[in-house]
């Protein structure tokens, strides 16, 4: 029996589902750099707890744009979107988004991790502080995606 160092990346799931709260900025950010990172390797897709889901965020778009990437025509998607589609992997990116995937995956053999993000919505600012706290959003979840998805 081999043991697995603790270096090692975890195996690379065969689907993988991030959730925020309203699916504008952190989810369907991480589901566009995972994408872009992964390419066709597993089904990828994000939604958003909130009942009250908005559109993309125009920062995002214009962040994930500076990383070669569009993004602009997300749509946000809730639970009822993807009801009848199972993930082997569920990442959530906020505190409520994890207290709803962990009450989604109670009785399923889902995997379920917390990835504490910060919130670039909440930066008050010109548009370089904004812009500069979604870049760093962008390049933490590219880093921890990188990381956790070996494709």
């Amino acid at each position: 029996m081999t043991q697995k160092s603790k270096t090692e990346a975890p195996p690379l799931p065969n689907s993988v589902l991030f959730v925020c709260n309203f699916n504008s900025v952190r989810s369907p950010m991480a589901e566009a750099i995972a994408k872009y990172h992964c390419g066709n390797k597993i089904y990828i897709d994000s939604f958003g707890v909130s009942e009250k889901l908005t559109k993309i965020n125009p920062f995002v778009v214009s962040v994930m744009e500076e990383a070669g990437i569009d993004i602009s025509g997300h749509k946000a998607k809730d639970y009822d979107d993807l009801i009848d589609t199972s993930f082997d992997l569920i990442i959530a990116l906020s505190p409520q988004a994890h207290k709803k995937a962990l009450e989604l995956t109670e009785n399923d053999a889902t995997d379920v991790e917390y990835w504490p993000v910060e919130d670039p919505t909440k930066v008050l600012g010109n548009r370089d502080s904004i812009m500069s706290a979604f870049r760093a959003l962008r390049d933490d979840l590219y880093a921890k995606i990188k990381t956790r998805l070996s494709c």
